[in-house]
C-alpha cells in the first residue's frame, strides 16, 4: 500500500509568498530561533532565556505558552514547532529537584533533531544587574572562545560549534567597525564554561587605530554539562552539505595559510643558460660565424708556416 504526498497549493498571494520562503534556497535564510519553558521553571532560568532572547530578537521567537516539554524523552512536539514557525535552534527552559535551572539548547535538521546539550545553571547575574548602558538589539556578536578543553575534549568541541551557531545572526561578509560593539566570551575552566558579555568601547588614542576597552553589560553566568544527544558522523555530514553553486572553483597550485594569506607555486621549464640574456659588454660579445671562421683560418695558415725569425 502506498501512501500519497500531499501536495499543499496556495490560495492567495500571502500564502504563495510563505511557501516561497520555506523553500529550499541555494543561500539558506538566517536560522530562526524558539524560546519556550515547561510547566516549571525557577527566576533565574525565566530571566536567563529572556535575556538570550534579547539578543536574538531579529530571529527569534518568545514562546510564553507553558507546556511540559521533555526533549530528552520526547522530541515530536519541538519538531512539531520546528515545523510550525520553520525554526531550526531552539532553548528551553526547566527547573526541577533532580536537575535544577535547567537549560537545553538544541538545532533542526530539517525539522528534525540534528544536536542539543543539557546545561546547568550557576552564578547567574541578569542584564538588569549591570547598570550601563546596553548595545544596540540585533547587533552581531564578537564570540570569543577561550580554553584548551574546546580542541582536546569532544563534548566541549562539539558545544563550542552549537554556540557558534546559536548566537551568529546574520552572516555578513564585511562588519563596519563602528558597528562592532557586542563580545561573547566562553571560558572553559574545570569542566564548565563561563558566559561573560561586553560592550565594546572604540575611544581615541591619537593615532589612527582607536583604543579598545571592554565594560560588561551581562548577563553572566557558570555553565556545566549534562546531558547530551550529539549528532552521528554520516547526519552531520549531510547536514552540512553545501550545494555545487556554493562551491568555491578550485585552483591549480593556490592555497591560503591559517591567517588568509594567498600562496602560489610556480612551475618552470628547464632554462638554457647558453641563452640567458646578460649584460652588454665587449668582452662578453659573441662573434659571428664569418669572423670565427676567417681567424681559424689565419691562425692554422700561421702555424703552417712555422716560426718567423725576426732579426731578419
Amino acid at each position: 500500500m502506498t501512501v500519497m504526498k500531499r501536495v499543499v497549493k496556495p490560495r492567495t498571494r500571502r500564502a504563495k509568498r510563505g511557501l516561497e520562503h520555506r523553500a529550499p534556497k541555494i543561500t539558506e535564510n538566517t536560522k530562526q530561533c524558539l524560546f519556550f519553558y515547561g510547566t516549571k521553571t525557577s527566576d533565574s532560568v525565566r530571566q536567563c532565556l529572556k535575556n538570550f532572547y534579547s539578543f536574538k530578537k531579529q530571529d527569534g521567537k518568545y514562546l510564553q505558552k507553558k507546556k511540559r516539554y521533555l526533549p530528552f524523552e520526547d522530541i515530536l512536539p519541538i519538531e512539531h514547532l520546528s515545523q510550525k514557525y520553520d525554526a531550526s535552534l531552539f532553548c528551553t527552559a526547566s527547573h526541577t529537584k533532580k536537575r535544577p535551572n535547567n537549560i537545553i539548547l538544541g538545532r533542526m535538521y530539517d525539522h528534525h533533531l540534528l544536536d542539543m546539550v543539557e546545561l546547568g545553571l550557576e552564578n547567574y547575574r541578569a542584564l538588569a544587574e549591570f547598570k550601563n548602558e546596553k548595545i544596540s538589539a540585533g547587533t552581531k556578536p564578537c564570540m570569543v572562545f577561550c580554553g584548551t578543553q574546546f580542541e582536546d575534549v569532544t563534548e566541549f568541541r562539539k558545544l563550542k560549534n552549537l554556540l557558534i551557531d546559536f548566537f551568529r545572526g546574520v552572516e555578513a561578509q564585511a562588519v563596519r567597525l563602528q558597528g562592532f560593539e557586542h563580545a561573547l566570551q566562553f571560558t572553559a575552566i574545570e569542566g564548565k564554561v563561563l558566559f561573560r558579555s561586553y560592550r565594546i568601547l572604540l575611544k581615541k588614542s591619537g593615532t589612527r587605530i582607536p583604543r579598545v576597552e571592554l565594560e560588561e553589560i551581562g548577563p553572566s553566568l557558570t555553565l556545566s554539562l549534562r546531558r547530551n544527544k550529539f549528532a552521528s558522523e554520516d547526519l552531520m555530514k549531510r547536514a552540512c552539505r553545501q550545494p555545487k553553486q556554493l562551491k568555491p572553483k578550485k585552483v591549480k597550485n593556490i592555497n591560503r595559510d591559517v591567517f588568509g594569506t594567498k600562496l602560489g607555486r610556480v612551475h618552470m621549464t628547464k632554462q638554457d643558460l647558453g641563452k640567458l640574456q646578460t649584460r652588454k659588454m665587449k668582452g662578453l660579445k659573441k662573434e659571428t660565424n664569418d669572423k670565427k671562421e676567417n681567424s681559424e683560418s689565419s691562425n692554422q695558415e700561421a702555424s703552417a708556416s712555422g716560426p718567423v725569425d725576426v732579426d731578419q
